[in-house]
């Protein structure tokens, strides 16, 4: 529970507050790093912390449970999630969320329940929606940080501001809006390949203790 008491925490801070304010009203570098809050850090924690018992009471229906299994395979989690963050950070899309607080909601809302699937093979609470093997987490791990990558460096080497609400937004600390934008692609481009790189070692050293324990010999103690 605690770490589902860490995710509401990061919601919080994320969508309220200082960062809140400057992503909504100054610099698209700050609304890179609450996007990567709602969707590298909010899901994660709270899949860490939601009860198993909880999820398999709610997909138990067999609807639920059908649709639940068709969400979270590792395709559809993979491809969904990707195509929304993608598609969010297009000009048209992100102008209308910028500019009408609904849709910014609607964005936000569908970048992190789709995170939850993407984050779902490798941090299922339960059985009944099982997690990858170790071995394949790693490469599903790997191809995450992909997606997220090209969109960052797409956005950090434009040569030109692809957002016009950050070209009009009062401007701080000097930066002009290409530098914002420039910096704003880096954090994604970044630190967001660096989370997948940490979870792929997390799962690497969990799997070598796996593996140290099912070879261990039986009633075997130390010296």
């Amino acid at each position: 529970m605690t770490a589902y008491g860490g995710a509401l925490l990061v919601i919080l801070g994320a969508l309220n507050g200082p960062l809140h304010h400057l992503s909504d009203e100054y610099l698209f570098s700050a609304h890179m790093v609450q996007h990567l809050l709602l969707t590298l850090l909010v899901p994660p924690l709270f899949l860490s912390g939601v009860p198993g018992w909880m999820v398999e009471r709610i997909v138990a229906p067999a609807p639920l449970g059908a649709v639940a299994r068709a969400l979270t395979r590792p395709l559809i989690a993979f491809t969904v999630p990707n195509a929304v963050l993608a598609a969010w950070h297009f000009p048209g899309p992100y102008g209308a969320a910028m500019a009408n607080h609904d849709v910014h909601i609607v964005m936000h809302l569908t970048m992190m329940v789709t995170a939850g699937m993407l984050w779902w093979p490798v941090l299922s609470p339960t059985e009944k929606l099982p997690r990858l093997s170790r071995p394949v987490q790693l490469l599903y791990l790997f191809a995450l940080g992909l997606p997220m990558s090209l969109i960052g460096a797409m956005i950090t080497l434009a040569d030109h501001p692809l957002y016009r609400f950050y070209v009009t937004a009062p401007r701080l600390w000097g930066l002009d809006p290409l530098e914002d934008q420039r910096i704003g692609g880096l954090i994604m481009w970044v630190p967001g390949m660096l989370v997948f790189w940490t979870a792929m070692t997390v799962v690497w050293f969990k799997w070598s203790r796996d593996e140290e324990s099912r070879y261990e010999e039986p009633g075997r103690t130390e010296m």
